[in-house]
């Protein structure tokens, strides 16, 4: 029980970071593309690419921190339901252009970023 106590402790912490980093990425970048959604998931892919190496291969994290990080933190802080609902709204809204550029760079940037990251933190650890 204690362990489900730490992945939603988890949880809660990556939905506040979503929350604060996209809403600080929206302030600064203006306009119809959802930048920070963008930002959030990026992030999120190259994270948890670094954190597939730490705990996954390298072991150098006890595995209940997986839980903690992976699921919780990383599960609520990337948004792929928030893209899917904002690329629908982009297409409803007649952006289409914006709709077709946000998944292709949503998709492309976050598979670049967790591949990124996992030969990264490879070379380091």
């Amino acid at each position: 029980m204690k362990y489900l106590l730490f992945i939603a402790l988890g949880g809660a912490s990556g939905a506040v970071a979503r929350y604060l980093l996209a809403g600080w990425a929206h302030r600064l970048w203006e306009g119809p593309l959802p930048v920070g959604t963008l930002l959030v998931n990026v992030l999120g892919s190259f994270s948890i690419g670094v954190l597939y190496v730490v705990l996954a291969e390298k072991q150098l994290i006890h595995q209940d921190w997986r839980g903690v990080l992976m699921v919780g933190f990383l599960g609520a802080f990337t948004t792929f339901s928030t893209f899917s609902l904002e690329t629908i709204t982009l297409l409803e809204a007649g952006h289409i252009g914006h709709a077709l550029g946000y998944m292709l760079a949503s998709t492309m940037l976050c598979v670049l970023m967790a591949g990124v990251a996992i030969h990264l933190t490879r070379a380091l650890v």
